[in-house]
């Protein structure tokens, strides 16, 4: 279900973008770029498409809990529980939240989130793959409590939802109540900036008072500094999604005994950073990327962005084969369009690869499928595929000079 709220929220994401954007350059600001831009839609692209891979286990496992297990009957459609859901699962989300920066295992999950040295709407979409898939036991004890499945996958979509609009410089400070009780841009700043006093402050979701409550608040003075202490330059998502826990690994080969090895798990970022003691890398340029490379990409994310949207509408119905064929090509878009933008010369033959896959598993489909869409799919697949191949054949000798 909580998909369903992410499909409607899609169109109201793109706008909201669009309109950030525009204001930013009116007032002269430079809040986007087009390379991070893009890997945070990718990463949030990816991120729906292993949600809803994974949905399957996550909200059965909710569900069985609650069938099994639950010790109250609560009324389902009464407001004052829809309210102590919202609340208690808020909370739960604070201290996920607070887990997800202090424990290294799940810091190398979050980390995706904090990547980026901007700040605005895009960043909000800029998920972990893998995050709810090791946090989700967490709210387990809802079910216990007799919080119906469908109560906590609601309270759960309007909780992400929410997060959404605090990802902005937009808005400076709202009137003070809000600002107390609620999260907002300001203290929403504050949690993704690198500047000492700020780091590992306001946890919140929705409800800025759990960070009050538990001494974990800080109000913005400054303009925060925006990243990760050690700066991350790729635009590769799978990379974003895994290259904390190689740190791990080596972190780990570096402790001594079982238990120590264990226990760096469950330590925090500073320990494994000092563990590691490497200094942090200069930054290096940023990518060059030439305009019909950025033209190229642009397009491939707005046909993946309608193939993701059809992917999730149509998802029970796919057999197996075409779910997870749909998933790897979803996927793999997103790693090739950055390989692409990072002007890598392995990513134009990966491309080829991928653009070949995709024709014959979309006609495929809509062949043995949805017979009577077949020749308008062949249709535009055919000639989406010759436009694409004339591209790469005029683009390679640029993206080849360009290759670092």
């Amino acid at each position: 279900m909580e998909q369903n709220f992410i499909l409607l929220a899609i169109p109201v994401f793109f706008l909201s973008i669009g309109i950030e954007l525009w204001y930013s350059r009116k007032k002269g600001a430079r809040w986007y770029n087009f390379e991070d831009t893009i890997t945070n839609l990718n990463l949030g692209i990816g991120s729906q498409a292993v949600g809803i891979m994974t949905k399957l286990l996550l909200v059965g496992s909710y569900h069985w809990v609650y069938e099994n297990g639950r010790l109250f009957d609560l009324p389902q459609n009464h407001w004052l529980v829809w309210i102590a859901a919202l609340l208690l699962f808020d909370y739960i989300y604070y201290w996920a939240h607070r887990l997800g920066h202090e424990w290294n295992y799940m810091w190398g999950a979050h980390i995706v989130h904090h990547q980026s040295t901007e700040f605005n709407l895009s960043v909000a979409l800029r998920q972990s793959w893998f995050h709810n898939l090791i946090s989700f036991f967490m709210f387990l004890p809802m079910a216990l409590l007799g919080f119906h499945t469908y109560v906590l996958v609601g309270v759960a979509a309007f909780t992400t939802l929410y997060q959404y609009w605090i990802h902005t410089r937009a808005i400076k400070k709202l009137p003070w109540i809000f600002e107390y009780v609620l999260n907002t841009p300001s203290h929403h700043r504050v949690h993704h900036a690198t500047n000492a006093h700020y780091i590992d402050k306001n946890y919140a979701a929705t409800f800025i008072i759990w960070d009050r409550l538990h001494n974990t608040f800080m109000e913005e003075k400054e303009e925060p500094v925006y990243g990760i202490t050690k700066p991350f330059e790729s635009l590769n998502p799978i990379w974003a999604n895994l290259h904390y826990y190689k740190e791990m690994a080596e972190g780990m080969k570096r402790e001594k005994g079982f238990w120590n090895k264990l226990a760096l798990c469950f330590r925090g970022p500073e320990y494994l950073g000092k563990l590691l003691n490497e200094p942090i890398p200069e930054p290096k340029p940023a990518v060059q990327t030439a305009l019909p490379v950025k033209l190229y990409v642009l397009i491939q994310f707005v046909i993946l962005s309608a193939g993701l949207v059809k992917y999730l509408m149509h998802f029970e119905e796919l057999s197996t084969f075409y779910k997870i064929s749909g998933f790897g090509l979803i996927i793999a878009t997103t790693h090739i369009c950055a390989g692409l933008l990072e002007n890598k010369r392995a990513a134009i033959v990966t491309e080829v690869l991928r653009i070949t896959a995709a024709l014959l598993v979309l006609n495929s489909l809509y062949y043995f499928n949805y017979a009577e869409w077949f020749a308008i799919m062949l249709t535009g697949s055919l000639v989406i595929t010759a436009i694409s191949a004339v591209w790469l054949a005029f683009n390679v000798k640029t993206i080849r000079v360009n290759a670092r």
